[in-house]
């Protein structure tokens, strides 16, 4: 896959009204990579993917996928798969009926939708309707979705929330065996101690960028906690969070 940056953010600033979820955000993502966006509710992540992926328009600056605009990107479709809440199966269908949908509209042939299905290990509930799932094996859904068309490059959304401890430690494995092949992995997510166990990278966001780089240099490789070195850098926060 090269040496080209995978996803680039320059300067990237989004406000809605005259509040600002991310300010000023400039990062890089390399190839094999697997990056954590790592912050507390409404800091602004999901607010970075959604600008990366050309679901919302930044106010200033820009971000790039593989050199290029999501949008103006051939096959984008193809290359990145993503995987996040409004990104959600058709209303009232099952998991191998919606997966199928997905594959006739990327131009995949169906035998890739049993191979997705086995991949996330959903053959069970396959053929239920997705109404009946419960939150983890939606999580599996939407990364067979991601899966689908053997992506250079994942964009996952909070992808262990709802998974138990076993599906997280089958997440954690299936990533690291993605990026083991050159693929790309960015996954924003609130849960640290996981991301410690499984990222690479590490970009702290609190609506302004507080670190970018590599985990071993951030923890002075695994001497200090992540968690330590994560409010050091964000600041901590008495009482409730707000969503």
């Amino acid at each position: 896959m090269g040496k080209q940056a995978v996803v680039e953010f320059h300067s990237v600033t989004k406000r809605f009204g005259g509040v600002s979820a991310v300010e000023d955000l400039s990062f890089t993502v390399r190839p094999g990579r697997i990056v954590g966006i790592l912050g507390r509710n409404g800091a602004g992540k999901s607010t970075s993917l959604r600008v990366l992926l050309g679901l919302a328009r930044p106010t200033e600056g820009s971000a790039t996928v593989f050199g290029q605009a999501y949008q103006d990107l051939p096959h984008a479709a193809r290359r990145i798969g993503v995987s996040m809440d409004s990104i959600g199966p058709t209303p009232g269908t099952t998991g191998r009926r919606d997966l199928s949908v997905w594959a006739r509209t990327l131009g995949l042939p169906p035998a890739r939708v049993d191979e997705v299905i086995d991949l996330v290990d959903l053959t069970e509930g396959a053929d239920r309707k997705v109404k009946g799932y419960s939150t983890g094996m939606k999580q599996r859904l939407a990364l067979a979705t991601a899966l689908l068309a053997d992506p250079e490059l994942l964009v996952l959304d909070e992808p262990v929330n709802g998974l138990d401890p076993d599906g997280i430690r089958w997440l954690r494995e299936l990533l690291r065996s993605l990026a083991a092949e050159g693929r790309t992995v960015l996954l924003s997510s609130h849960l640290l101690a996981e991301v410690e166990q499984t990222v690479d990278d590490v970009v702290i966001l609190q609506r302004t960028l507080r670190y970018a780089g590599a985990l071993e240099d951030l923890t002075t490789g695994g001497a200090d906690r992540l968690e330590d070195r994560f409010f050091e850098l964000a600041g901590t926060r008495s009482g409730r969070a707000t969503e």
